[in-house]
């Protein structure tokens, strides 16, 4: 085999490597974000801790939509003040001033990062697409809870407020719903 053969064979298996790497990033970026909190994700959990520490930490609550999505979106009270391992619960409320039906997903994170790894979620309108229809007002749960974890963490411990920021995303109608918008409408999935 020549130089610039070998070359030319090494630098394909190179790429080759690379286009690999590149579609199993995504899946492995939201594998270490779920695993370390990083960026302000949070976790899921099935039920809330058995401690309730007298250490409280205030909950800041924070609502934005995307500039293609014409949902009016807000949280129903901007903060909560409450114990580390209590369960919350909290509303966000969004409105369709539309004609049309509009479906949307919300997109979330926690700030500051560190409170990400302990901040849990039992239930959230941001685990299933919603779909407002024309004039349609909502109030959306999310129930979560502060892990106790989060005093004996090194950073952790100096959290004293946590912000739990959701942005709304306009997404396509399901079928079902969109087979019902009429065609003349104007009305873009």
């Amino acid at each position: 085999m020549t130089p610039e053969l070998r070359t030319a064979s090494r630098l394909a298996g190179v790429a080759a490597v690379m286009l690999s790497l590149s579609f199993a990033a995504v899946p492995f970026y939201d594998w270490f974000c779920r695993v370390t909190g990083f960026g302000g994700t949070t976790n899921v959990a099935t039920e809330a801790p058995d401690t309730i520490l007298d250490q409280t930490v205030i909950v800041r609550f924070d609502a934005s939509v995307a500039a293609d999505m014409p949902w009016e979106f807000r949280p129903v009270v901007n903060s909560m003040e409450m114990r580390i391992g209590e369960t919350g619960l909290a509303f966000y409320e969004a409105y369709n001033p539309t004609s049309q039906p509009v479906a949307g997903t919300a997109s979330y994170n926690v700030t500051p990062d560190v409170a990400g790894y302990y901040f849990s979620k039992i239930a959230c309108f941001c685990f299933e697409q919603q779909v407002l229809q024309p004039g349609e007002r909502v109030e959306m749960p999310v129930s979560f809870f502060v892990d106790p974890a989060l005093v004996t963490d090194r950073e952790g411990k100096f959290v004293k407020e946590i912000t739990l920021s959701y942005t709304f995303h306009r997404t396509d109608l399901p079928e079902a719903q969109a087979a019902l918008v009429p065609a003349s409408s104007g009305a873009t999935n």
